[in-house]
């Protein structure tokens, strides 16, 4: 029987594969992504309150899409507000913060409602439940209705079981923070101030 042998020309190109994709696995705050590339949630050694700067380190969300939790049968993501400032909210009617938090991130939305939308991801969630939720606290911003976690889990990496989250998107839909406890008004605005004073994105081509 003759002997198995690799010959080098396909020896090389796997070797070289290999150390492509072991070159993209550093850890850390700035190698959680640069340039367009989808948005991957590293980690960053326990801390809670992660922002990404400068811009051009910044990792994109293509576009999060699910089914309107306020207009039942119609669809709402992140692509539906191009060029703004979008704070997603992870929640459910369930937890315990949100209570609190629900009122700041209404707060929110109206006071920065020329530069910044607030979207929420309603989780692990009956609808009837999260509806009066939302009623009781005179919340006017959309959510995702996910109750399964499918649309959640296009985040590649992002912790699911911590609720509430918030990740901040900036004009470009690239996350520009993420906060992996309870937030407020005194955390958002700022932050929004700050990534609407950033150059505008290009305009597409064609359209000057």
């Amino acid at each position: 029987m003759r002997p198995f042998r690799l010959r080098a020309s396909r020896v090389l190109p796997v070797m070289l594969g290999v150390l492509l994709l072991v070159a993209g696995c550093g850890v850390g705050r700035d190698a959680v992504g640069s340039g367009p590339q989808e948005f991957q949630f590293v980690a960053p050694g326990g801390e809670t309150r992660i922002t990404y700067d400068p811009p051009q380190s910044r990792s994109k969300i293509t576009d999060l899409r699910g089914e309107s939790l306020l207009e039942p049968g119609t669809e709402v993501g992140i692509a539906d507000y191009p060029g703004r400032i979008r704070v997603i909210n992870i929640w459910g009617s369930w937890c315990g913060p949100c209570r609190t938090e629900a009122p700041e991130l209404q707060a929110v939305a109206e006071a920065a409602r020329e530069d910044a939308v607030v979207l929420g991801i309603d989780v692990r969630d009956d609808r009837q439940a999260a509806a009066d939720f939302m009623n009781a606290r005179g919340l006017t911003y959309d959510s995702i209705y996910d109750p399964s976690g499918r649309t959640l889990a296009r985040l590649d990496g992002y912790p699911r079981n911590v609720v509430p989250s918030t990740i901040v998107l900036d004009r470009q839909a690239r996350v520009a923070a993420v906060f992996l406890t309870p937030v407020g008004s005194s955390d958002l605005l700022p932050l929004i101030t700050k990534l609407a004073a950033e150059p505008a994105p290009p305009a597409p081509a064609g359209t000057g």
